[in-house]
């Protein structure tokens, strides 16, 4: 099968992936192999293939944004059978018995591991997953509107709940790609939320207001009104201190990266008093993942991609790179 691989982490002007022929997985005893249609391009690729994150496994092939059909199942799968439409999102594997899983926060297990950086991912024909981390997903999407959904929507719905977001709340959105389009669009549709979208795109920002945000504007603008919360999902740590600045009395910033650049000194009386918190967000939870795509079946979310053939993995990224990305970059795996 066609497979990409990271085979010189580094920028995309080096051309760190490879395009080569690799075996076909063969499910074990709990797993799937799943005929790729279509692969989200996620900047947590782009960081695994730029050598942001170190590669778990040499020559891995990325991509965690996966929709396609179940081509085979190992004997002891029951959830699924072959011909399944079937989603494979980031987390593959947690241990199910450190204290972090026990209380239901398996996203910071010590032992876990991710699709597309510890075993081979979507940019290929085919990729295996164990079955009890593989979706079944809602209804009334087309394979390229689903694809992001697995990634971005799940990764921006854990940020939208780590923001302490209420009701009626005025959240700000740092950044405009993949994930905070649709975090936008739950917002406003689950909460009510004013949001106010701060991103250096100009057609990122024309799409926040074709979407219903109550303003858009540049980065390092202020938003016209304090916020309650706000996501800093661009990977630039120059944005925090405004960013906290921004926020009301008792205001939360989460950061939904899973790579941020330094972030600048901050002054604690302009920046973190009148308890303003500043907050990470590390990988999901399979809960995570059941709740955004049973949200995304009862809010028809427009899902705003650009695709491309799997042969130009590179081009999808160096595009991403440079910020030429307007919403969700796509792989067209297969029709």
């Amino acid at each position: 099968m066609r497979a990409w691989s990271v085979t010189r982490p580094g920028p995309m002007a080096t051309h760190p992936l490879s395009l080569s022929d690799k075996p076909i997985p063969e499910p074990g005893e709990h797993d799937l192999v799943v005929r790729v249609t279509v692969c989200g391009v996620c900047r947590t690729d782009l960081h695994v293939t730029e050598g942001d994150l170190p590669v778990h496994r040499p020559g891995v092939t990325p991509g965690h944004e996966i929709v396609g059909q179940v081509s085979a199942v190992g004997r002891r799968v029951t959830d699924f059978v072959p011909g399944d439409r079937v989603g494979v999102a980031w987390l593959r594997h947690t241990c199910g018995v450190c204290r972090h899983c026990r209380r239901g926060a398996e996203n910071l297990c010590p032992s876990s591991r991710y699709t597309g950086w510890d075993a081979d991912g979507g940019y290929a024909d085919y990729a295996g997953v164990p079955a009890s981390y593989a979706y079944h997903l809602p209804a009334g999407y087309d394979d390229r509107e689903l694809a992001p959904l697995l990634c971005a929507g799940i990764i921006g719905f854990r940020a939208l709940r780590r923001s302490g977001l209420t009701p009626g709340g005025r959240l700000g959105i740092y950044g405009f790609g993949a994930s905070a389009h649709l975090t936008a669009q739950v917002a406003l549709a689950e909460y009510g939320a004013r949001v106010h979208v701060l991103t250096r795109s100009a057609a990122a920002r024309r799409l926040a207001l074709d979407l219903g945000v109550n303003s858009s504007a540049g980065a390092y603008d202020e938003p016209p009104e304090p916020l309650d919360a706000a996501i800093l999902f661009a990977p630039v740590g120059d944005l925090v201190p405004g960013a906290l600045r921004a926020l009301d009395r008792g205001g939360i910033l989460a950061v939904a990266g899973i790579h941020l650049s330094d972030v600048p000194a901050l002054n604690y009386e302009r920046e973190l008093f009148y308890e303003h918190e500043l907050r990470s967000v590390t990988a999901n939870t399979r809960q995570d993942g059941r709740d955004f795509l049973a949200l995304a079946g009862r809010h028809r979310l427009q899902v705003t991609t650009q695709p491309y053939p799997l042969g130009e993995a590179h081009r999808a990224l160096a595009d991403l790179a440079a910020d030429r990305v307007t919403g969700a970059a796509v792989l067209i795996c297969a029709g």
